[in-house]
């Protein structure tokens, strides 16, 4: 026994047995993926859906909630400071100046030139913000992977991030550090992995223990159904252009409405997950896919109607579709290009995806995204500080343009 192991606690080598087993699973996952996913993922979703929907039940609230409605939790406030003052600790202990990296969707695969393609012909509920009038946009995108940290991607890819910056968008903004962008954002899993912030300062504070799955698995306060959901997800991707990437949260959508929002590949081709992957085959993938051809997304939204059973407060719930069918409104185009490492990381230097660079018409609701505001924009600054490279507001043309 190692002298680490030695002075790890009864929990940490638990944690870590057990992410072990998940480690090797990876190696198997592409060759059962596409039949868990057929046969099993469905039933165990509607499974674990219908427990969560239950505790919404059991925690509804006694006033009346209408569509789009926001509900402050008690102790929110002081759980998004603890989150930038745990965060903040871990970017400082873990890198040096210069080097600092995001202490969340960490890993850069990518950040490459697109278009956003907005839809004639919408339904007038539909016709808010950016929706409102058919017309293309230029756009850049991140594609990452989860973190904190960025170890070699077959060790952790599970839940994959996207990063939408719609460039040339006219109309005041809730952040005035950028002028003319529309964020958005998204996982590769339709579920947040913490339901509220509140819940997240948990985890958190587990990550900074090493025992993360025991805020998971913890008898007095546990999280088992988020954990499911997580799980039913994280699978080894084999490109970060062949998954479905969810709001998880929600937004406005105009004036009293809400919604959420997916980007979903048009190809549904998937590709071979390498014999011996190297550490950054998913960048390669990405670059290699995009030297070839185009790549499209359809950018799909899906009204609020029901505020108990689709609520904003609370991310671990899957809007039920049978209450609101997601609704086509633009196409996301991302196409052929070659993607030279040195720009790569300089634009995931200078970038700062933040759902609140946005038009008021599509302002972020919700716990989550109310201390996103506050989480994204300080550190930010603290690692582009770290690092010396400041913000930058990319051009339509040219990322540095």
């Amino acid at each position: 026994m190692t002298t680490r192991e030695q002075r790890q606690t009864p929990q940490q080598l638990f944690n870590d047995a057990v992410l072990r087993l998940v480690a090797a699973e990876r190696r198997v996952d592409p060759y059962v993926r596409p039949l868990f996913d057929t046969v099993l993922r469905p039933p165990v979703q509607a499974l674990t859906q219908a427990a969560l929907q239950a505790r919404l039940r059991h925690r509804r609230p006694r006033t009346p909630v209408a569509l789009a409605q926001e509900q402050p939790l008690p102790g929110e406030a002081e759980a998004t400071a603890e989150i930038i003052e745990v965060m903040s600790r871990f970017l400082r202990h873990t890198y040096k100046p210069g080097t600092a990296q995001r202490a969340g969707n960490t890993k850069t695969y990518g950040v490459v030139k697109a278009s956003l393609q907005v839809h004639g012909g919408l339904p007038p509920r539909l016709r808010q913000g950016l929706f409102a009038h058919p017309s293309t946009y230029p756009a850049w995108v991140r594609f990452a992977g989860p973190g904190p940290l960025s170890p070699p991607d077959l060790d952790d890819n599970g839940i994959l991030s996207i990063g939408v910056k719609v460039v040339g968008v006219p109309g005041p903004k809730l952040l005035d550090d950028e002028k003319h962008t529309q964020d958005f954002t998204g996982i590769s899993a339709p579920t947040f992995t913490t339901p509220n912030v509140v819940e997240n300062v948990k985890l958190q504070r587990r990550i900074g223990d090493g025992t993360p799955l025991l805020y998971f698995l913890g008898p007095k306060d546990s999280h088992l159904a988020d954990l499911v959901m997580q799980g039913l997800y994280a699978r080894t991707h084999s490109s970060p252009l062949e998954t479905a990437y969810w709001s998880c949260a929600s937004y406005l959508l105009g004036e009293g409405q809400a919604m959420q929002y997916r980007f979903v590949p048009r190809d549904r081709r998937r590709g071979r997950l390498p014999r011996h992957p190297p550490d950054d085959y998913l960048r390669d993938a990405l670059a290699r896919t995009l030297h070839r051809r185009e790549v499209f997304f359809d950018l799909l939204v899906q009204p609020q109607t029901d505020p108990v059973r689709m609520p904003i407060e609370d991310a671990s719930v899957v809007w039920p579709e049978r209450l609101s069918r997601p609704v086509r409104v633009a196409t996301l185009r991302i196409e052929r290009q070659e993607l030279d490492p040195a720009e790569q990381r300089a634009r995931a230097d200078g970038l700062s995806v933040n759902p609140w660079h946005a038009l008021p018409e599509h302002r972020p609701l919700g716990n989550q995204n109310r201390a996103r505001r506050e989480v994204y924009v300080h550190l930010s600054r603290l690692r582009q500080e770290m690092n010396g490279t400041p913000h930058v507001e990319p051009g339509a043309g040219t990322f540095f343009g």
